[in-house]
């Protein structure tokens, strides 16, 4: 066979091993970024929620309060032009403290009521829970991983401003993706007001969480598919993999930190919250929690996580 020939079969390898990279770039984009049904999920081992913590996220008594509370319903527009839904609870005695919640992937402002409850009830704070884009009732036809939901948590932090004042101290509260959020957000210039941030379950970058769930779901590397998934990503939602990154913000942020995760967590891995940990720029804290897996520490362990919470926002938070 002469050389011409064999240029060809390699040109036609090549370009088949692009096509079928491509393919496989958008597919991983619709399956994990697209806004529909993600049935993927469903069957997740690292999702397979224990005993203890599925009594409290079905039917803890917190699903009663945030149905029985009366939210007031606060509409945004965001920067590139999306209507944003959020749900605010005044405080039943004035006072200057308000707690923002980012909820986690696939789920919604009202899902925060299983924190907003004890911050409402036992710490008096006014709440604010909103439904991030490509969430809930909010618009939005991809999910942002916090990269674009930082600039509308920002947005939620100024209008909390300018509903209880220049006084007012906040606390922002993330859990999972909105964890990761809450860190993306530490790393912009956000207002004095912002004191204290809670980080339960946050990942490193968006592309990390994607390398490491190929892996282990589908045992593919992360090259050359990853790459190409984070072009499909900057080509249909603006933002690459790489640069949703709550890793390279907290290198930037001043705003106290505490960082929560369970050690079991097989779904975000504790290792990347020990590497946002010794990354952060400002005073940060870490607690880990044995045997709980992701997201479940405040469900099992809710007196430690308390007690450690206002440790750390009393030390911070001041009015």
């Amino acid at each position: 066979m002469n050389k011409k020939k064999w240029l060809i079969i390699g040109f036609s390898f090549l370009s088949l091993l692009m096509v079928v990279n491509i393919l496989a770039s958008n597919f991983f984009y619709d399956l994990a970024i697209k806004r529909e049904q993600k049935d993927f999920l469903a069957d997740n081992e690292d999702l397979v929620v224990s005993a203890s913590a599925m009594n409290v996220f079905l039917e803890g008594g917190w699903r009663e309060w945030v149905n029985t509370q009366s939210f007031e319903n606060w509409e945004m527009e965001s920067y590139d032009g999306l209507t944003l839904q959020g749900y605010y609870l005044e405080a039943e005695e004035k006072i200057d403290r308000t707690v923002v919640f980012s909820h986690g992937y696939l789920g919604q402002g009202r899902d925060m009521g299983l924190f907003g409850q004890y911050y409402y009830e036992e710490l008096g704070y006014n709440v604010l829970m909103s439904d991030m884009r490509g969430h809930g009732d909010s618009d939005g036809d991809y999910i942002g991983f916090g990269w674009h939901d930082r600039l509308d948590l920002i947005d939620w932090v100024n209008r909390v401003i300018e509903h209880q004042g220049s006084d007012v101290e906040i606390v922002l509260h993330g859990l999972s993706m909105g964890a990761a959020t809450v860190l993306m957000a530490s790393g912009e210039e956000l207002p004095d007001n912002v004191k204290a941030i809670v980080a339960d379950s946050p990942y490193t970058s968006t592309y990390d969480l994607f390398g490491y769930q190929m892996n282990r779901m589908y045992n593919l590397p992360s090259f050359p598919i990853l790459p190409t998934t984070s072009v499909v990503a900057q080509v249909r939602a603006d933002y690459s993999l790489k640069e949703a990154s709550a890793l390279e913000q907290v290198k930037e942020t001043d705003i106290p930190i505490l960082y929560i995760h369970g050690q079991e967590d097989t779904f975000v891995p504790t290792s990347m919250t020990e590497e946002l940990y010794g990354a952060t720029n400002s005073h940060t804290e870490m607690k880990l929690f044995d045997n709980a897996g992701h997201g479940e520490a405040f469900a099992i362990y809710e007196e430690t996580y308390v007690e450690r919470l206002n440790d750390f926002l009393n030390r911070f938070v001041t009015k």
